[in-house]
């Protein structure tokens, strides 16, 4: 199958969308763990903007790719990942009062439900597209290092920004892996497609 139209134009990839979102979250996810680590760690009012910033921009982007794949009603999953991203983003600024152990508790229990929610869309995804394992790996990951951050947020050890820069650095690494995965499956596709 090649990807150019009838009038030899050339036409849009089926991962297109794909690619650029991955890219797109890969880039802002690698810039919040920079913000995190090199300013946040020393700023703590800098820290708070982040942490609430964090969920905030999972929602839009959530949004913004089930938009771009059908629409949110097609795309519950993502619906979902909308909606917790958005509770989690006011209940992290009511935490912020409370303390960066009620921060981490937030961050925990939106980190199991956004990567089972993640993972659903992935096994959903891979009929259409493929690719989707590290998607998947990404979101088991999530809930497990969620469940690992409730746990820590309980001990007696000082938390702060640098506690869940992590989960954030895997999380730039799939979506950079699932990108580069869509682009090299499309550049094979490429070379092995017939003429149209």
């Amino acid at each position: 199958m090649s990807y150019q139209s009838i009038d030899n134009q050339p036409a849009v990839s089926p991962t297109a969308w794909l690619k650029s979102y991955y890219f797109l979250r890969f880039g802002v996810s690698t810039a919040w763990v920079a913000g995190a680590l090199l300013i946040g760690r020393n700023a703590p009012a800098i820290a708070a903007v982040l942490l609430v910033v964090y969920p905030a921009w999972d929602a839009a982007a959530n949004y913004l790719d089930a938009q771009r794949s059908g629409g949110i009603a097609r795309n519950r999953g993502q619906m979902l990942n909308l909606v917790v991203s958005i509770v989690t983003t006011v209940a992290v600024a009511v935490a912020l009062g409370q303390g960066m152990a009620a921060v981490l508790v937030v961050f925990g229990v939106w980190a199991v439900l956004s990567g089972v929610l993640q993972l659903a869309t992935a096994v959903r995804r891979w009929k259409s597209y493929g690719a989707q394992w590290a998607m998947i790996l990404s979101g088991a990951q999530s809930a497990l290092a969620g469940g690992f951050m409730i746990k820590i947020a309980g001990g007696p050890n000082p938390l702060g920004i640098a506690d869940i820069a992590p989960y954030a650095a895997f999380g730039a690494f799939y979506f950079l892996v699932s990108a580069i995965w869509l682009t090299v499956g499309d550049a094979r596709r490429g070379r092995t497609a017939e003429p149209v």
